[in-house]
């Protein structure tokens, strides 16, 4: 069988070494039983015989000799004096195995056998891409930067692969340039144009939580179990875990001795702060964990409405609200509550947090005003004007807008 434009396609798919030598075979044959029913009308009575090494193929047809006059079925059947034709000694009754060769084949024919037949390959090739990426979600890859884009980054896996790590799910911090190792978790997978693309994060509390696994044996032998964790990416996490174990201090654990443990995902996360927290079902003692380092002096839980005031010495309620309110935007989700903070002092509970006057004060003079712990009207109107002058790098005309803004408020 003069085969010579097919054996340059069994070369290119010789190359898929992801296509096991039994599945090429019959997407091979597959491919051919559809052509020769599209030229002789059935299939069924074709052998196809397959050689990827040599990129050799035989295709023979298989008709019952019949004597002449009696055919019934052309397309199964041969009257005997075409059969002898073929071979002097056939007899009615036999079985004809007559070869088939790639000249009875129109030009236009080949061409759309072969085309077919990569298509069918990278197909499939792609969905065994699509169901390996799958199975991997939630694993983390190491990988290398192909490209570094505005918009992504292109990596190539271990099997030069392409993936791909959106601006989305990268640290804000995160730089890289062609030629970088990169690890990242697999986000998801997902069919475009009939491609299979990978997305991988940095951002996603899996790929801390698998960071974690990877450092602590006593989480990926399942002595100590990670309950939740929730981030701000590049600047702070909060991690709950617990063990089952009483023998087993699973905050010491995982953050190691002098640190040792914790540090490595620490760099990993460009300096992200991360907090692991001693998980309880207590939801008032959770609070507390999650907010800390500030000092709480109560709580007051509304399950119902899911939740919590907490309240607390004025000194600490920068701490509990942390740089940008990240800290208390992370306890809110840790635990599930919304919370919110109040000054236990002996005054009505009617002060207002001076971020709440960034339409009618600019943030930068807010921010100097924070600086020295002036965090709300009332901490501010406490203060002198000439107090006000002396620590911060504010002008006379400036605090005396502020004041007027401020006392503006309580005037009622």
């Amino acid at each position: 069988m003069k085969t010579l434009d097919l054996i340059d396609s069994f070369s290119e798919f010789k190359e898929f070494k992801n296509i096991d030598r039994e599945t090429l075979m019959h997407i091979l044959e597959e491919i051919f039983r559809s052509a020769l029913a599209k030229r002789y009308g059935t299939e069924d009575n074709f052998d196809i015989i397959v050689n990827i090494d040599k990129g050799d193929l035989e295709i023979f047809r298989n008709r019952l000799i019949v004597e002449d006059g009696k055919l019934t079925d052309d397309k199964r059947e041969i009257e005997y004096s075409e059969a002898i034709k073929i071979e002097s000694d056939f007899e009615v009754g036999e079985e004809l195995s007559e070869p088939i060769y790639m000249s009875e084949f129109g030009r236009r024919e080949i061409l759309a056998i072969r085309q077919n037949l990569v298509g069918k390959i990278q197909d499939y090739e792609k969905s065994l891409i699509f169901q390996k990426y799958k199975e991997r979600v939630g694993e983390i890859i190491i990988g290398e930067v192909y490209q570094p884009w505005n918009k992504e980054i292109l990596v190539l896996d271990e099997e030069k692969m392409e993936l791909v790590l959106p601006k989305s799910e990268q640290i804000p911090t995160d730089h890289y340039r062609k030629g970088d190792n990169l690890r990242a978790v697999v986000l998801k997978v997902e069919m475009r144009n009939n491609n299979p693309v990978i997305i991988l994060s940095r951002t996603s509390p899996i790929f801390l939580e698998r960071l974690l696994e990877s450092e602590v044996p006593e989480i990926y032998d399942g002595l100590i179990t990670i309950k939740n964790v929730v981030r701000v990416p590049g600047e702070r996490a909060k991690v709950t875990v617990e063990s089952y174990d009483d023998r087993i201090d699973p905050v010491g654990s995982c953050v190691g001795v002098k640190g040792g443990r914790i540090h490595g995902i620490v760099r990993e996360l460009r300096n992200e702060s991360i907090d692991v927290i001693n998980y309880t079902p207590r939801v008032d003692v959770m609070i507390q964990r999650a907010l800390s380092p500030a000092k709480i002096s109560s709580i007051r839980i509304d399950e119902e409405n899911k939740k919590a005031e907490v309240f607390m010495a004025p000194d600490q309620v920068s701490l509990a609200i942390g740089k940008g309110g990240s800290n208390i935007k992370l306890a809110s989700k840790l635990v599930g509550y919304e919370i919110e903070v109040y000054r236990d002092t002996d005054e009505d509970f009617d002060d207002v947090d001076l971020q709440e006057f960034n339409d009618e004060i600019e943030q930068w003079v807010i921010d100097e005003l924070v600086k020295i712990g002036c965090d709300t009207a009332k901490s501010v109107l406490a203060l002198s004007k000439q107090e006000l002058v002396n620590r911060t790098d504010l002008e006379e005309e400036t605090i005396d807008n502020v004041l007027q803004v401020l006392q503006a408020e309580f005037e009622e």
